[in-house]
């Protein structure tokens, strides 16, 4: 037993000092110190958006096919876009305080079906946003130092996405404030940049008002009007990947400071303001300047060389290698969004039946660990098999945010029409919605025609397998929860079949004494329901007369619906105590003395762990019993459907030597 001991302290160690140590759940200002105001919220959330810039207009300008001058065009209908598309999600956030984005949006203002296939999209979203995010920031790091060290820009990349993967096993706040630093640094020397690169021209600003409207028409008389907003628009489209992550403050709306609406607004409004500011400044720049596409340095990188020639070597390299580090170290910041907002619509999907439950399931530092571990590994393998090609990630990029961006902008087109005349602004709201809904529609054809044969089609085929796979999970909790109810409704019939059995004078409902002389079974429950009831009744039917108290041990599991503040906490402790109590009572009726012990916590077994711990010195002869579903047919996920935490109890009793018995409970 000792040695065990030692060899449990020793992980806890570990743990603690890679990951943390738990938090503390009884704290009653946990809520308030987890979440973000709006300043980090933008850091944490707005990353992801701001970033883009690093390859967003940069795409935009490789396909407007050495015209240059289209780029203004290119920009400000991308500002118009990106207005278009905050001021709808500001409206969701407002019609949905609680968070859950497109992913709740589309469930409940179009179908359950469709919010499903939305938040597929967007978990393969976010694992591409962490997979191009990483790879983007190794791109502009390595664009510093020379072609030799390319073969390390993998290794490196991998790297990253194991060390945020750590980061962010310890909690989002810890991970956005360690990131601060380099978010400002970022925006300081990228506004000085584009602020810079402007002033050079400003003196001669006519002039090259002059040559860019030149430029323009001799554009258009070469190729025909057509021709030339074809270009624009094709541009225009390939630059998509600049919207992504605009979506992320509605995702995220549990992690917010109070008052979350007013948080989120505000957060929206830096995002928009910066990252606008970004692509307009670096698209004026890249015009400026006429930038020169580069194999192996980035568009912002040849931009920043040009911009710095005349300062001197040292000033230059200086200044070029600060700013390549930001974007570096902010593009793998970026990446910290799908590390938030993936494991949390996994979490919002899993708690609807349509992904495994324990994606729900926090660790003890209040964490969706598991969500944040498969974000990671999914983003390695891709990047793996993609060896972090940041021209191969950007065409599976994109497509899938536009397809939640869609489904948003139908779902609350929708919903503004069939409250028309009921709330006054309708009109207004709806119009935004719907310049949305014809913006985003229009992005998503063009993004998927045009990336389709280049390598688009991949991406719709990963999302349209983790759709079938969700419907599949989702029919399987389905018949799992019918054929569970019928178990419920015949422990139920037996239950009171064997009452009515009884003397009319000991049916009475009353509190029964502990009996000292008397054996105890101690009975783990998982609420109040088939298992445990079918657990007792068994107990009654192989052990007549053996056991004369019965103690319940009933455990509420947090998950990330439970935990989104105070009053949710106190409703859930309320009904894990409820189902004790309902427990007692049914033993109370049979005779036998009955006792609830009710712990909250993240583990079940740790808690139930800990329970024993306190109570069997003083019930020393005590048996300990459980139930375990058994099915007839097995899925072929069955085993990360259903957690089978009493064969985890069992292996960690036996290691101190605490029998258990398992009654099987077989579904048909």
């Amino acid at each position: 037993m000792g040695i065990s001991a030692e060899r449990f302290s020793f992980s806890e160690r570990l743990k603690n000092a890679f990951i943390g140590k738990a938090k503390a759940i009884q704290d009653k200002g946990l809520f308030h110190k987890l979440t973000l105001v709006a300043f980090f919220a933008w850091i944490g959330l707005g990353a992801d958006g701001i970033s883009s810039s690093c390859y967003g207009p940069e795409e935009a300008f490789r396909n407007l096919q050495g015209h240059p001058s289209l780029a203004i065009f290119v920009a400000l209908g991308t500002i118009f876009t990106i207005i278009i598309i905050s001021s709808s999600y500001n409206q969701i956030v407002r019609l949905f305080p609680h968070g859950g984005g497109g992913y709740l949006v589309g469930s409940k203002l179009l179908s359950p079906t469709t919010g499903m296939v939305s938040g597929s999209a967007l978990i393969i979203d976010y694992v591409l946003t962490i997979t191009l995010s990483v790879s983007s920031g190794a791109d502009a790091m390595f664009s510093f130092f020379p072609v030799e060290w390319q073969p390390y820009k993998l290794p490196f990349a991998l790297t990253g996405v194991c060390f945020l993967i750590l980061l962010n096993l310890r909690g989002v706040k810890e991970t956005v404030l360690s990131l601060t630093p380099i978010f400002v640094v970022f925006i300081v020397t990228h506004v000085v940049a584009i602020l810079y690169g402007i002033f050079m021209h400003s003196s001669n600003i006519a002039v090259v008002a002059s040559q860019t409207t030149h430029e323009i028409n001799s554009t258009v008389s070469q190729f025909g009007f057509f021709a030339t907003f074809f270009i624009i628009l094709r541009a225009y489209s390939m630059g998509a990947g600049t919207y992504t992550g605009i979506e992320a403050v509605s995702n995220g709306m549990p992690i917010l400071r109070e008052p979350k609406v007013g948080t989120a607004c505000k957060t929206m409004m830096l995002m928009v303001i910066s990252l606008s500011f970004m692509v307009l400044g670096l698209m004026i720049c890249y015009m400026l300047f006429n930038v020169r596409l580069d194999t192996h340095k980035t568009l912002n990188a040849v931009l920043l060389d040009n911009m710095t020639a005349g300062w001197g070597h040292f000033w230059s390299r200086g200044f070029v290698l600060i700013t390549l580090v930001s974007e570096a170290a902010l593009l793998f910041v970026a990446a910290q969004t799908g590390f938030i907002d993936g494991p949390r619509i996994m979490a919002n999907m899993a708690i609807d039946h349509w992904f495994p439950k324990r994606f729900a399931s926090l660790s003890d530092r209040l964490v969706t660990m598991n969500g944040v571990l498969l974000m990671g590994i999914g983003s390695i393998i891709l990047m793996v098999i993609s060896k972090g090609s940041v021209a191969l990630l950007v065409v599976l990029y994109s497509i899938n945010v536009f397809i939640t961006f869609t489904i948003s902008q139908a779902g609350m087109v929708r919903h503004w029409w069939l409250v028309r005349g009921k709330q006054v602004p309708w009109k207004r709201k709806l119009t935004i919605n719907g310049i949305g809904l014809i913006l985003t529609s229009f992005i998503l054809v063009s993004v998927i025609v045009i990336k389709f044969r280049q390598g688009g089609w991949v991406t719709l085929v990963i999302t349209g397998l983790l759709i079938y796979l969700a419907l599949n999970i989702k029919r399987h909790y389905f018949r799992t929860a019918l054929k569970l109810q019928k178990v419920r409704l015949n422990a139920y019939n037996e239950i009171k079949k064997l009452i009515g059995q009884r003397p009319c004078e000991d049916r009475k409902l009353k509190k029964v004494s502990f009996n000292k002389e008397g054996k105890t079974a101690i009975i783990l429950v998982s609420g109040f329901g088939g298992t445990g009831l079918y657990t007792f009744l068994r107990i009654l039917e192989n052990f007549k007369g053996v056991y004369n108290n019965i103690v319940f041990i009933r455990v509420g599991i947090l998950n990330s619906k439970i935990y989104r503040g105070t009053e949710e906490m106190e409703q859930f402790k309320k009904h894990v105590k409820e189902d004790g109590e309902k427990y007692v009572n049914v033993a109370n009726q049979f005779g036998l003395y009955g006792k609830s012990i009710w712990a909250i916590g993240t583990d079940p077994v740790d808690e139930i762990y800990r329970i024993v711990k306190k109570i069997r010195p003083r019930l020393s002869g005590a048996a300990f019993f459980g139930g375990q579903l058994v099915f007839s047919k097995t899925f072929y996920l069955s085993k990360l459907l259903h957690n089978h935490t009493i064969f985890s109890i069992q292996k960690r009793f036996f290691k101190f030597g605490i029998p258990i018995v398992i009654f099987p409970i077989k579904v048909d």
